[in-house]
């Protein structure tokens, strides 16, 4: 009976001390990427000028306000093909976030909001693994002449398939508007 008493202690150490072992592998974290730019380009279909909009904001919140730019107007009636590329300029050279967003297409959705006034549309032209838009590529008809803003965002596990921004969730990556005006 003394030997099983004594045995009972022993074994019990010797079960903390293999269960808290500091061998355990680390949970690895997935850290969200910074995203300094925004660019977006609009090519005409038949020809005509490419408008940009860009977006960068190097020193994310600080003092610092975005700078934010658009190349030039729209036509009334075109429609374009769109093209979004983020990237994180505090790094040399620049990282192509856009890479990791196609990557990760079914954790990620861009969002195309006009408002003012602004009299155009949007379509998607790409979509992730399960059929869901992406945004990465879309396209833009400038249906009138009018004036307003385009906000693109960009969310981060949104829910899929939603009707919009308003039922997307998720966290927003980046969001930039611009002022756009169709003549």
């Amino acid at each position: 009976m003394k030997k099983q008493i004594l045995l009972f202690p022993l074994l019990l150490v010797a079960l903390i001390f293999t269960g808290c072992s500091d061998d355990d592998p680390p949970t690895p974290v997935n850290e969200e990427e910074v995203i300094t730019t925004m660019t977006v380009t609009l090519t005409p279909s038949g020809g005509g000028t490419t408008v940009t909009l860009n977006f960068e904001d190097l020193d994310g919140d600080g003092p610092n306000a975005p700078v934010v730019s658009v190349s030039g107007n729209l036509t009334a009636g075109t429609t374009y093909s769109g093209v979004v590329k983020v990237e994180n300029k505090t790094e040399t050279p620049a990282e192509n976030i856009t890479e990791e967003v196609l990557e990760e297409a079914d954790e990620h959705q861009f969002f195309f909001t006009p408002a003012g006034g602004l009299n155009v549309s949007t379509t998607y032209s790409d979509q992730d693994g399960d059929g869901n838009p992406l945004g990465v590529e879309f396209a833009l008809s400038a249906n009138a002449a009018s004036s307003g803003t385009l906000t693109v965002t960009l969310r981060h596990e949104p829910t899929k398939p939603n009707t919009g921004i308003s039922d997307a969730g998720g966290e927003t990556d980046i969001e930039a508007t611009f002022n756009v005006t169709v003549e």
